[in-house]
């Protein structure tokens, strides 16, 4: 009898929390009206980081190195290329003390700065002279200041024009923040029109889609402000944040609404409808917000931080979400009812009834093909070819993506290594500078001992020329290596040059540049992978464990979702693409956290329905009760993913939205048509593991 009592008492206390608040409506709505109107000021005041390394670890390698060099020696690693086409070298060096003489450029190296450029050039040495000057082209390497590269990368496009190119990771960084800024908007305009038109054709009142927007944009305002708190916030979540939360939580507000309605016709009193509405939504709303929460915060387990910037922001959204739809949107439903019924309008959408014994006619043939499809969905997707980096977010089919391939097809893929040792030694400095220069990638080297060596007293030369090269403690070796920022290529040259470095110096160096943080990235979010994705199954099936009653209910459904999980990610592999591991990481998490709700809903009616009629029927009345608030919630979550992908050039957020949208369509075909016969063929081993069910039988 002790459980019988314990389920009484909290659907009592349940009942006097949802009386209060029906009774409460002015203080409630006062306060989210505030609360609405502090996070509004504050959104705009919410810095946002576009650099991909700034989220490595503290204690990575690369970030350590950079960190030292910071404290060692003044300016940035070198981080653009600026191409100039057909120039002598007299209007070359007019261009470079004009890209010199920009605010924000920290320093310019060319050719002048490695050898005497007065001399004829068929006496300079050629290998020198292609790293710089070739075909009448000049090549830039320029040190931009991470806190002006907008305002610099302008300029230096100002001073060019369109028909020079520049590239590297301070232009990339530049072009990600003011692109991103320009499509959000868009995103989010097109993203809310769409959620309102399916809401439109889904619901029987033109003031229902109106009423369920407001509410969830309360909550998406709230959540968007509150982010303040954290300082500063990634920009996959300045991009993605607020359309996943109003994509993922807009099936609450419609449940709610939706059984609210169905109360109406059964008590006369609206306040007392709402209280009965709320306490059977409790269940399905909860567990679905949990399981989503809980997913989310999986991302938190990740070394790289987007993960847990993301995680945090987007379990916050959905708490709020949830709080919302307890506490606001009772009392906002109740203050706006009366509009309900004057703008009602016919049915739109016909009745699911006739796709409900479609689905039983097709379900068993699907389940077989399901079953076929797990083993080799699962391979494909851990089988893809991956970028791990920030060097191909922009495609051809963007400015930095073209000015990239000009500067690549005349001077190659270069980057710049920076290498920090301790000083004294110059013996030990020599054998090394000459151990690197044996590396075929190693096309060109700036060092105190390439440069000067001991020959020369250190009084004799330029200040600005040592300050760049030796510290109190450290000299530094600049690399200009012939690679890619990241590949198996680019790889096994890291490892080569470690290994060459440590033959000289055991410790206390430092190596640093965008291919070395890539590297690091490499290595952290593939260590990553696997533990996030265990945690985020082992924890939403936990939930569904405690809130289902069941053993065998949250191995069908996270079995369910995980599959559909592996078809998407098999799609790049079959259609022979490069995939960014970091989007491929997050979505795993955002697909399980954000379409388990539709495999809850239809798997929760689907036992209340069992109740009372046999398992087909059952099967029948449950799709034609849920299939609208799935494909509600469904439809948004694909199309604010399409319209991700369709409008971003950004390469890693584009991704993510189409693998949100094909993703959301891989899940709602599992829930509708997969699932049902999943519940049918195991209805009797689900009644056998499960508390307190009730089954006609």
């Amino acid at each position: 009898m002790k459980p019988k009592l314990d389920r009484e008492r909290g659907i009592l206390d349940l009942q006097k929390f949802y009386e209060k608040i029906v009774k409460h409506p002015k203080p409630i709505l006062l306060t989210f009206a505030i609360l609405f109107v502090i996070c509004v000021f504050c959104k705009p005041l919410i810095s946002v980081n576009y650099d991909m390394n700034d989220y490595l670890p503290e204690n990575s390698k690369s970030t350590i190195s950079l960190n030292k060099m910071k404290e060692e020696f003044k300016g940035e690693i070198p981080n653009a290329r600026v191409m100039i086409k057909n120039v002598s070298i007299p209007e070359a060096l007019k261009y470079k003390q004009k890209i010199l003489d920009i605010d924000g450029v920290e320093d310019v190296n060319w050719l002048d700065n490695e050898i005497n450029i007065n001399q004829p050039i068929e006496f300079i040495d050629k290998d020198i002279l292609d790293n710089y000057y070739k075909d009448r082209n000049a090549l830039f390497i320029v040190t931009i200041s991470e806190n002006k590269r907008i305002d610099v990368t302008n300029e230096i496009r100002k001073i060019i024009g369109n028909e020079n190119s520049m590239t590297g990771s301070a232009v990339s960084t530049a072009t990600a923040t003011v692109s991103t800024i320009a499509q959000i908007p868009k995103i989010a305009i097109f993203g809310v029109f769409f959620a309102l038109f399916v809401l439109f054709i889904t619901t029987t009142s033109f003031a229902e889609p109106l009423i369920i927007m407001i509410g969830i944009g309360v909550a998406v305002i709230i959540n968007g402000g509150s982010n303040i708190f954290f300082g500063e916030i990634s920009f996959v979540t300045n991009a993605a944040g607020s359309i996943l939360q109003l994509a993922v939580s807009l099936d609450y507000s419609v449940f709610l609404l939706h059984r609210f309605e169905e109360f109406r016709g059964k008590y006369d009193d609206p306040k007392e409808a709402m209280i009965n509405a709320l306490k059977s939504s409790t269940s399905s709303i909860l567990s679905s917000g949990m399981t989503t929460v809980i997913g989310f915060l999986a991302l938190c387990l990740m070394r790289f931080k987007i993960g847990p910037d993301l995680g945090l922001a987007l379990a916050k959204g959905i708490a709020i979400s949830l709080v919302t739809v307890f506490v606001f949107m009772p009392v906002f439903i109740l203050s706006t009812y009366k509009y309900l019924d004057k703008t009602r309008h016919k049915k739109i959408l016909p009745s699911f009834r006739k796709f409900g014994f479609f689905v039983k006619k097709v379900m068993m043939p699907l389940l077989v093909v399901f079953i076929i499809s797990i083993v080799p969905s699962y391979l494909a997707s851990n089988s893809n070819s991956f970028y791990y980096g920030a060097s191909h977010i922009f495609g051809n089919n963007t400015k930095l993506g073209q000015d990239t391939e000009k500067i690549e097809s005349v001077f190659g893929k270069r980057d710049t290594y920076v290498l920090m040792v301790p000083n004294g030694n110059i013996a030990k400095q020599e054998k090394l500078s000459a151990s690197l220069h044996k590396v075929p990638e190693v096309k060109h080297i700036i060092s105190y001992v390439d440069s000067v060596g001991e020959t020369i007293p250190n009084e004799f030369l330029d200040q600005a020329i040592l300050e760049k090269l030796r510290s109190k403690n450290y000299t530094r070796f600049v690399l200009n290596v012939d690679t890619d920022f990241e590949g198996e290529h680019t790889t096994k040259l890291i490892d080569n040059l470690k290994s060459i470095i440590e033959k000289h110096y055991t410790d206390n160096w430092y190596l640093a540049g965008e291919g070395i943080s890539t590297y690091d990235l490499m290595n952290t979010v593939k260590s990553d992978m696997v533990k996030v994705n265990f945690i985020a199954i082992f924890a939403v099936f936990i939930v569904l464990l405690i809130t289902s009653r069941s053993l065998l209910i949250p191995v069908i459904l996270v079995l369910g979702i995980e599959t559909a999980i592996w078809i998407n990610l098999s799609i790049p592999y079959f259609g022979q693409k490069h995939v960014f591991y970091i989007a491929y990481l997050i979505i795993s998490t955002i697909q399980l956290g954000a379409t388990v709700d539709y495999a809850i809903l239809f798997t929760e009616r689907y036992r209340e329905f069992r109740e009372s009629f046999y398992k087909k029927d059952a099967i029948v009345e449950t799709i034609d009760a849920v299939t609208v608030s799935i494909l509600t919630s469904g439809s948004a979550l694909s199309i604010v993913g399409f319209l991700l992908g369709k409008i971003s050039t950004h390469g890693l957020l584009s991704q993510l939205g189409y693998f949100l949208a094909y993703g959301t369509v891989c899940s709602l075909i599992v829930v509708l048509f997969v699932l049902p016969a999943m519940l049918y063929v195991l209805d009797g081993v689900i009644q056998k593991t499960t508390k307190n069910i009730n089954f006609l039988n």
